[in-house]
């Protein structure tokens, strides 16, 4: 092997000037819970008139809404407006949405590929052309599959970049493959969720926030984490006199909109839902007939909640009996226009199958799922693959490193991370990593694991369209284009009714910077799969899928979304037919006879869970409306509407502690890490005293990131202590605490 690419001595590295690349002014369309039309259609009209438009989706989030690239003669890109016709997003981007123009005239983006060498006994980073680093990469890929088999080569992924690359690894034979999304995101409520009605909750979830008439948000910050089409049909729900009820230890944005703040004690939610229950089911206010007609093990239920009562509840989650049976008589006068909403990132406690089983189960009480003003029946229309090959069938993949996890979906990160580190009962060895379109250091927890993992790897490459945390690890990295410089998969999605839309690129990709699809094609064809990859452009690959389904590429360009009819039956229950549902039983499991096979409880059962030492406070950490994750945090336009993260820090403890408002101070939590940078207090009500608060996705420790470079705190390298659910895999990332440091721990080493 290289001796440049010994892993035992890689070092974290800094991207130079070597690989590293005029804000153009935008506004959102959306504030939080508002918006002015009127603006809108003024700045529609005026930028109509005139740029040219090109049709995309946005790819700062996963909500994908679809929009208009608007470019002046120069080719400069100036602004993003949403589609009128697109049910993502109704015609309205989100701050993040608008925000993208800042992803394109990123001065500080990857600009060349670059390949780790050592100058003067200290490694770094060099310029190299595509040919060589492709090169490379196709070498090492290879040794790494003579020698071990194709299945030792893992891809961590997200995003649109991450499906070119999954193609790519399947063609070879590798089925290594993971994401954050799942294990470190909302795995836990797919699995709950699929365990009581058969369903993954999916992407967007099919929540009918717009006829809803009480809507429950348990630690879900709609209008922070703004996916959009709900933050638009809850303004328009709080408008038409819905309930709103939020169950946070934090008034969130959401929370300040309610009729109900229940500001519950961390950790404890399984226990007020399970009062919620015992509440519904002793005041008989569940829905009787649905219950009768779709549910299974309803007794059983009954029995296993009769203890857990408000009075029961109220030692545990500080929340007083009247308030629980209030706001359970508020859901039941709702229903079945009612919604506990199944949250998004919900890897908290190590139970959290369960507490997603439980906001499950409440549904199923309150006759919420099929129902207008509950859950919708989601629909998509299914996108023809491109013709290529039958896959290869690998030895193993992602089900065998996580074979102990059994109601496990897709691939989980950490046990791929855990597979890089030689043992001796390691039958699934990874020798080599790709890692494109996530920030490993920022959405995996557990650094330790990390860079064991990575010192371990025989080779690592990086694909991003910025010098992230991660890249500094990397032998390679490549620069990828943005999502407005390039085609990309048909973007077709689960909602009321289905839909695709296209994205075709607006400009020319800027630098060196190249797109995911021809990056895999480029290595496939080095690997001698090039059959996989029988196109010269992606764009014909969308011209062949447009074709076969009735539509052209000629038309998208014009529309951007084209909406389709409903073909699955229609989005709610028809109240005279009998429905099955797609369970083992064709029920609403209430009772788990799978769960209770595997050895898992078959109801939820509440767990007690550690609780901060003295001096300690739980860590809490959340999203803001304007950045996704630790993507955002350098883009010029988002980083001016928020350039660090705060610490909320209630009164009580600011007192103690003689905090102030806009004072630096460094934490530490219960193994002895101490964050790298200080982060500002922010002293405020809204945080119960046991708890401290921070947004995600900051604290970066690349200083080519000229903008994010040492701003806040990054809660993801505080979090060393993880719950894993023993049902599914999910790492549960909030039984950490911390310690507020008012003096530099670090000035000892600075000096």
């Amino acid at each position: 092997m290289n001796k440049l690419m010994i892993t035992s001595r890689r070092k974290f590295i800094k991207i130079s000037a070597l690989g590293l690349g005029s804000v153009a002014a935008t506004t959102s369309a959306i504030n939080v819970f508002g918006a002015n039309s009127y603006l809108d259609d003024l700045v529609t009209k005026k930028v109509s008139n005139e740029f040219k438009r090109t049709a995309t989706y946005c790819e700062v989030c996963f909500w994908k809404c679809a929009a208009w690239t608007y470019t002046n003669e120069e080719g400069e890109i100036k602004k993003i407006i949403g589609n009128d016709d697109d049910p993502h997003c109704y015609g309205r981007l989100c701050p993040r949405g608008t925000g993208g123009v800042g992803m394109y005239t990123d001065e500080d983006r990857l600009k060349t590929p670059l390949i780790r060498t050592t100058v003067n006994g200290e490694e770094t980073f060099r310029k190299a052309s595509w040919d060589e680093a492709l090169d490379l990469i196709a070498s090492k890929f290879k040794g790494v599959i003579d020698t071990h088999g194709p299945e030792s080569l893992a891809l961590i992924k997200h995003g649109a970049p991450g499906a070119h690359l999954e193609h790519l690894f399947k063609a070879f034979g590798s089925d290594t493959i993971a994401e954050p999304a799942y294990a470190q995101c909302r795995g836990p409520r797919e699995t709950g969720f699929a365990a009581t009605f058969g369903s993954w909750v999916g992407s967007p979830e099919p929540t009918d926030i717009r006829d809803t008439k009480c809507l429950v948000l348990i630690g879900s910050h709609i209008g922070e984490n703004m996916h959009n089409s709900q933050v638009q049909e809850m303004s328009d729900a709080i408008d038409n006199g819905a309930t709103i009820i939020t169950v946070d230890p934090r008034l969130s944005t959401a929370a300040s909109k309610s009729k109900y703040w229940l500001a519950i004690k961390p950790a404890t939610d399984i226990a007020l839902m399970l009062s919620w229950m015992n509440v519904l089911i002793e005041e008989e206010l569940y829905d009787k007939d649905y219950v009768k007609k779709y549910g299974l093990g309803f007794d059983k239920l009954k029995e296993h909640v009769r203890k857990y009562t408000p009075e029961w509840a109220y030692g545990i989650t500080t929340i007083k009996p009247e308030d629980i049976r209030k706001t359970a008589r508020e859901m039941a006068h709702a229903a079945p226009a009612v919604i506990i909403h199944p949250g998004r990132h919900v890897t908290w406690y190590g139970d959290d199958t369960q507490r997603a089983r439980a906001m499950a189960i409440l549904n199923g009480l309150l006759g919420s799922w099929g129902r207008r003003g509950g859950f919708y029946f989601k629909e998509k229309i299914k996108v023809p693959k491109f013709p290529h090959p039958k896959y290869h069938h690998p030895k193993w993949g992602w089900k065998e490193i996580g074979e102990k996890y059994p109601l496990a979906q897709m691939g989980i990160t950490t046990e791929v991370l855990k597979a890089a580190i030689p043992s001796e009962d390691n039958k699934y060895p990874v020798k080599a990593l790709m890692v494109a379109g996530t920030n490993i250091t920022k959405s995996i927890p557990n650094r330790k694991l990390l860079e064991k993992a990575i010192e371990s790897l025989d080779f690592m490459v990086v694909l991003d369209t910025m010098p992230m945390d991660v890249t500094g690890y990397a032998d390679v990295v490549l620069p990828e284009c943005t999502y407005l410089e390039r085609f990309d998969y048909i973007r077709s999605a689960t909602n009321r009714e289905p839909s695709i839309a296209v994205r075709i690129p607006a400009v020319k990709p800027k630098y060196d910077s190249k797109p995911a699809w021809w990056v895999a094609k480029q290595i496939g064809e080095r690997l001698g799969v090039g059959e996989y990859f029988n196109y010269t452009d992606f764009k014909e690959v969308i011209e062949w899928q447009l074709k076969e389904m009735g539509t052209s590429l000629e038309e998208m360009e014009k529309i951007g979304v084209k909406n389709y009819p409903r073909k699955s039956g229609p989005m709610y229950l028809d109240e005279n037919k009998t429905y099955e549902f797609p369970t083992i039983s064709g029920k609403i499991e209430f009772y788990s006879q799978e769960l209770k096979d595997l050895g898992f409880d078959p109801m939820p059962k509440y767990t007690v869970h550690p609780e901060p030492p003295q001096g300690f406070y739980r860590l809490n950490y959340g999203r803001a409306p304007m950045h996704t994750f630790s993507r955002t945090a350098n883009n010029p336009n988002l980083n001016d509407l928020k350039d660090e993260n705060n610490l909320w820090v209630n009164p009580k403890v600011a007192r103690i502690l003689d905090l102030k408002t806009g004072q630096e101070v460094w934490l530490k939590n219960q193994d002895d890490v101490t964050s790298t940078f200080p982060i500002k207090v922010r002293v405020t009500e809204r945080i119960r005293w046991d708890s401290v608060y921070m947004v995600h996705g900051f604290g970066h420790q690349n200083p080519k990131l000229s903008r994010a470079f040492g701003k806040g705190i990054n809660d993801t390298q505080l979090i060393s202590q993880v719950t894993v659910d023993p049902i599914m895999g999910g790492t549960g990332m909030r039984g950490n605490f911390v310690a507020i440091l008012t003096e530099n721990p670090h000035k000892n080493l600075e000096a």
